[in-house]
């Protein structure tokens, strides 16, 4: 066996054995070659192993922590289920309260899923901006064209590669964030009334723009582990003149399931039958936890003979980099291209183009590689610690979810119970979460609510996931 792996084997034992604690940093690379009478790069080698295998996270200019240990596996919430036929959307008020909620300071933020800036790389952000600002000219003064900043959406293009897509650049359109680009692409492919069909749950930023265009959302069964159901898909599709199919392949909001290579190819060919078109959300693509970046939908996608694909695919930088950015891209079918400008055009002319030429600075550093690698470790360990606060606190036979990317847990107390209820109770203790009503058309999983776990682990956030728990147990007990 090689030293560095022995080394590495001795204080994973440390570990276990509680030399160190969760959660505790480790002494420094030097001290701990001292101590263990090996060379520093030995030691390097070995704290590269133990974070390749998430037994310890890296964070910035801080040094390796120790992970917290695997949730058990414990039962899994029920998958969603089918409505019988499209219905209006209406999303309400909440939706809107939470996301003034997430600038309140004195708030525990786990309702709306926004990362805290301890999880974004603002040093190299700040330093990007900064260089954009410095050469501050026409490029960042005037609008850029609707299709957005050439060479960003290079860079762009040469991140779908690790998604197994090939983008040409002239398909890519940049865009005002992930909502944005939503918009754009239902616009583009139905009208007001039209049937969108959608997972359930779904994240409710998708059931505001099917709301915002008046179009009528049909909701099919979505697996925690697999996805949506593809026999629920076919028979919604065969009963309703389905114009579109919205979903979100890779570690799906709320649920977390990652569809198989084999369901995506499948749910291609079943779009080509049915003659629907598919609307990729992959906003948490780049977040897997075990760092292995998974295809996108989009990949699967071949041009028919008519010309006309079948997937829409959008992302964008918010959970990645900078939510406050607002920069996100669509890609689209050559033949929807100049459609798609037209209305970008139309919308707002184009993107914010200081924002662009920061990211595109940022993204040719080079530095964005190893952001991911850093926080994808991060949130791993965020979703253990919050998993097993829940396991803690919350009431008996509650579920939990298992995404294995994204930073969301979804949580499915006993039926019954109501979280919008809970929800406001909570608002009174400065703690906001998502009730489950907001991830569903027809108002279903009363009995759910949804987690953001991108928030710093620290004694205020376990004293919060408490109270969740308590004012919980209350409210069963009183139901």
């Amino acid at each position: 066996m090689a030293l560095y792996r022995e080394v590495a084997a001795r204080i994973q034992h440390q570990i276990e054995a509680g030399l160190f604690a969760h959660g505790e940093r480790l002494p420094g690379v030097r001290k701990l070659s001292q101590t263990m009478g090996v060379s520093v790069s030995t030691m390097v080698q070995a704290q590269r192993l133990l974070e390749d295998n998430g037994v310890i996270a890296a964070r910035p200019r801080s040094g390796f922590y120790v992970c917290q240990p695997e949730v058990a596996d414990r039962p899994l919430p029920a998958g969603g289920t089918s409505a019988t036929e499209p219905v209006p959307v209406t999303t309400g008020e909440v939706t809107l309260f939470l996301g003034q909620l997430s600038q309140q300071k004195d708030y525990t933020q786990l309702g709306f899923a926004i990362p805290h800036t301890d999880f974004l790389p603002m040093r190299a952000l700040q330093k990007s901006l900064a260089a954009a600002v410095r050469q501050f000219d026409e490029r960042a003064a005037g609008y850029t064209s609707p299709g957005g900043n050439d060479a960003l959406k290079e860079q762009i293009a040469r991140r779908m590669r690790f998604a197994g897509s090939v983008a040409d650049t002239e398909d890519i359109l940049i865009t005002g964030g992930a909502q944005e680009a939503l918009t754009l692409a239902l616009r583009s492919i139905a009208q007001p009334g039209d049937v969108i069909a959608i997972e359930s749950p779904t994240y409710y930023g998708l059931l505001q723009a099917v709301e915002s265009l008046g179009m009528k959302a049909i909701e099919v069964a979505t697996d925690p582990v697999e996805g949506i159901s593809l026999p629920a898909l076919e028979m919604a599709a065969r009963q309703w003149p389905v114009k579109a199919c919205l979903l979100m392949p890779n570690f799906q909001n709320p649920l977390g399931a990652q569809m198989s290579d084999a369901h995506k190819a499948d749910l291609i060919e079943l779009a080509e039958r049915y003659d629907f078109m598919l609307i990729e959300d992959d906003i948490y693509g780049e977040l897997s936890q075990t760092g292995q970046r998974p295809r996108s939908l989009h990949s699967f996608d071949t041009v028919s003979g008519s010309g006309a694909g079948r997937v829409m695919y959008y992302s964008s930088f918010s959970k990645t980099i900078s939510p406050g950015l607002r920069i996100g891209w669509l890609i689209s079918p050559p033949a929807w291209r100049l459609q798609l400008r037209h209305l970008k055009q139309i919308l707002n002319l184009s993107s914010n183009s200081l924002a662009q030429l920061a990211l595109t600075g940022y993204l040719q550093d080079g530095g964005y590689e190893r952001h991911l690698r850093q926080v994808r470790l991060r949130y791993r360990e965020q979703i253990q610690r919050i998993s097993q606060a829940v396991i803690r606190y919350f009431p008996e036979g509650t579920r939990i979810s298992q995404p294995g990317g994204g930073y969301v847990l979804w949580v499915e107390l006993e039926r019954g119970f109501d979280s919008l209820v809970l929800c406001q109770r909570l608002f009174e203790l400065n703690i906001s979460i998502a009730p489950g009503q907001l991830f569903s058309a027809s108002q279903q999983y009363q009995n759910c609510l949804r987690l953001n776990c991108a928030q710093p682990w620290n004694a205020a956030l376990d004293q919060a996931l408490f109270t969740v728990g308590r004012e919980a147990e209350k409210l069963r007990r009183a139901g």
